[in-house]
């Protein structure tokens, strides 16, 4: 089995996802006491947080960078970064370390595609709904039409995030909201929901709703746990 490296904290409510969909699903593909190889490396969100909303991004990707080389040097055989918003720095960070990094947008649309959907609706943070570091991927490289909310409810979704799901708050008048944005999405065309911000799915379940969701962090886990125990290489 190989060692899952997990760069998480951004927040840590959504890492603690991570960590127990890996084992749980190494559990149901091994059996008996088997739980997953992990090095986690979780960063104090406070500091990104601050440097997202400041635009220093090269900042924050230093310091992704440096996390990313510890759990390298730490044993990880490849890199989860357990954000989709940091993925901003993705690239940088892949060209920093010697192990692969798991793209979480590559994973997502590989997941899209496989459901025959073609334009998907994407929520998340400001920075992930209105740059082109995510939906561009999504658009460019995999020919999908990605939709995204309004700007007034991409502030709603973003604060959401931000002010309530990053510290432990979910709250039903948010669901509700969030439920009518994608209720929008959905007549404006969209035949699925990125839940592109690892967050999002501590708020939205799939009985939430009447169109199909992409669950970001259980894609990604997904995928994580796929290659961890490949022995094809």
């Amino acid at each position: 089995m190989k060692v899952i490296g997990m760069l998480g904290g951004m927040s840590w409510e959504s890492t603690a996802e991570y960590y127990r969909l890996a084992n749980e699903l190494v559990k149901q593909r091994l059996g008996g006491l088997h739980s997953a190889q992990i090095l986690l490396y979780s960063v104090d969100f406070e500091e990104i947080e601050q440097l997202q909303h400041a635009g220093q991004w090269s900042d924050a990707g230093r310091l992704m960078i440096d996390a990313a080389r510890r759990l390298e040097k730490g044993g990880a055989d490849f890199l989860l970064l357990c954000t989709n918003t940091m993925h901003k720095v993705a690239d940088e960070v892949a060209e920093a370390i010697g192990i692969p990094l798991l793209h979480i947008a590559e994973a997502t649309a590989d997941a899209i595609r496989a459901a025959g959907i073609a334009c998907v609706g994407l929520l998340g943070t400001r920075f992930t709904m209105e740059q082109d570091f995510y939906k561009g991927r999504l658009s460019e490289q995999h020919g999908l039409d990605v939709i995204v909310p309004s700007e007034r409810d991409r502030k709603t979704v973003h604060d959401i995030i931000y002010e309530e799901l990053c510290v432990g708050k979910v709250r039903e008048e948010s669901r509700q909201e969030v439920v009518r944005i994608i209720d929008d999405l959905v007549s404006r065309g969209a035949q699925g929901i990125i839940l592109g911000c690892t967050e999002l799915p501590l708020l939205i379940k799939s009985s939430d709703v009447s169109v199909k969701l992409f669950d970001t962090t259980a894609i990604h886990v997904a995928k994580a746990v796929e290659l961890a125990l490949r022995t094809d290489d």
